[in-house]
């Protein structure tokens, strides 16, 4: 298996060497990097090679390293049932840079792009109808970027006053607590063995 990868991502880069950065094999699966300008390129080239036949787009998503000047990842997962192989199929863009669409190639490609679109904010030009998949009608921000607030921005709650749905800020009903759980704020009125921080470093309980 490893040797006929090896030699389907030789073949690759042989035929594209402009479009395909870099090839790489690792836990038996093949990925190749691909420059964000030839993602249509390649993905035709994948599907239609008779060395290749990747037919299936398997899945679509993004991976956010917000350290990097492009900081997502977007991921293609290809399976080829004639060949029984599959293939990862990688590349960088950022915040603003949009990436060509492959929905013309594969049409389940619509779903996974707004997907992506919805969740990490990654743009796809030429895509029929990108908006929003799974978040609310005016949802602000993307929820699976690593700087997006685990508590959201906004809670909703249905107000039977009014008889409807609102939004409103998001409100933490306590601070946030440092927890020491060798020395628990609340249980006995005796010192714990071992529980020395709890005690001040006495020992013994009442009297």
């Amino acid at each position: 298996m490893a040797d006929s990868l090896q030699q389907l991502g030789e073949y690759a880069v042989r035929q594209h060497p402009a479009a395909i950065g870099s090839m790489m094999i690792a836990h038996k699966e093949l990925t190749l990097h691909v420059a964000r300008e030839e993602i249509v390129t390649v993905m035709t080239f994948l599907r239609d090679d008779p060395r290749c036949r990747f037919e299936i787009l398997i899945d679509i998503c993004g991976v956010d390293r917000p350290a990097r000047t492009n900081r997502f990842d977007v991921v293609y997962h290809l399976l080829s049932p004639r060949l029984n192989q599959r293939i990862r199929v990688k590349l960088e863009t950022d915040e603003t840079t949009p990436v060509a669409s492959v929905v013309g190639l594969f049409s389940v490609a619509n779903w996974f792009e707004r997907e992506a679109y919805d969740m990490f904010g990654i743009l796809f030009s030429g895509h029929p109808d990108l908006r929003r998949l799974l978040t609310d009608y005016g949802f602000q921000g993307y929820p699976l970027r690593k700087d997006f607030p685990l508590t959201g921005y906004v809670e909703v709650r249905y107000d039977d006053e009014q008889k409807r749905v609102v939004y409103e800020p998001v409100e933490l009903k306590q601070e946030f607590r440092s927890f020491d759980f060798e020395s628990p704020w609340e249980g006995p009125q005796y010192v714990l063995p071992g529980d020395e921080k709890a005690s001040g470093g006495s020992t013994g309980g009442k009297a």
